[in-house]
């Protein structure tokens, strides 16, 4: 597969990563940055995804890798189950073929595989979920980005300090209740309503191998998970060196 991101990869000296639930690689990109070679897996099929992945059930593959001790080759996991059972964004789940169908609820089962493993891991849910622990909040500001998407993170198996949260420069452009609201940030959600182009969602984002509009708006900006990355490798260092 061709690697469209410009990220050299060197086999056998970097910690390898997988990435579940992954859709487009926007997760990905960022470890891939970080310092990581990533292997992804998506139930849909994802032909803009950036690297290897295996098309399945998320949960069942990693079953599946527990069960032969292929897990091994893995240093790292992170997992962004679907986020629409409890929550306001309803643009699919796991178990679609398409966007828009049942939405289930699968943090819980993701957290009990990925303690078997007995891995370092990420789970990564947008706000307004209960279900997991918010050790990590993430905002598109902290990193300069032109959206807010404010994500949060559950980390098993090692820890990292919050960093401050940046306040807001003003609000994010679009309608609310019929009126235009300008703002320096776009709406990484949905369609219509004053919200980005194709170009300016990518740019936006700081994603630019796919232009499917559902790909970009389920996505999380690649800073995000590279600067998880970069403190999840620093940390472990500290402990080799220790």
């Amino acid at each position: 597969m061709t690697h469209r991101i410009g990220i050299r990869r060197v086999h056998g000296r970097r910690p390898r990563l997988l990435d579940l639930f992954s859709c487009a690689g926007g997760a990905a990109a960022g470890y891939a940055r970080a310092g990581f070679d990533v292997d992804g897996c998506d139930v849909a099929h994802r032909p803009n995804y950036p690297f290897p992945y295996h098309q399945g059930d998320a949960l069942e593959y990693l079953a599946h890798l527990i069960a032969t001790g292929e897990i091994h080759r893995y240093a790292f996991v992170h997992a962004s189950p679907p986020c629409q059972h409890g929550c306001a964004l309803t643009v699919g789940t796991n178990r679609s073929q398409g966007w828009g169908r049942a939405h289930v609820d699968l943090v819980a089962p993701t957290r009990a595989l990925l303690d078997k493993t007995g891995l370092p891991y990420v789970i990564e849910q947008p706000n307004g979920r209960a279900e997991i622990r918010k050790d990590l909040t993430l905002c598109g500001e902290m990193f300069g980005l032109k959206v807010i998407r404010h994500r949060n993170f559950e980390l098993g198996g090692w820890t990292i300090e919050q960093p401050a949260h940046v306040p807001h420069r003003g609000r994010v452009r679009g309608y609310r209740h019929g009126r235009f609201y300008d703002g320096p940030y776009v709406a990484a959600y949905g369609n219509g309503g004053g919200k980005p182009t194709i170009a300016e969602l990518q740019t936006a984002m700081g994603i630019t191998w796919t232009d499917v509009r559902e790909e970009l708006t389920e996505a999380i900006p690649p800073a995000y998970t590279q600067w998880i990355g970069r403190a999840h490798l620093a940390t472990a260092a500290l402990e080799v060196a220790a």
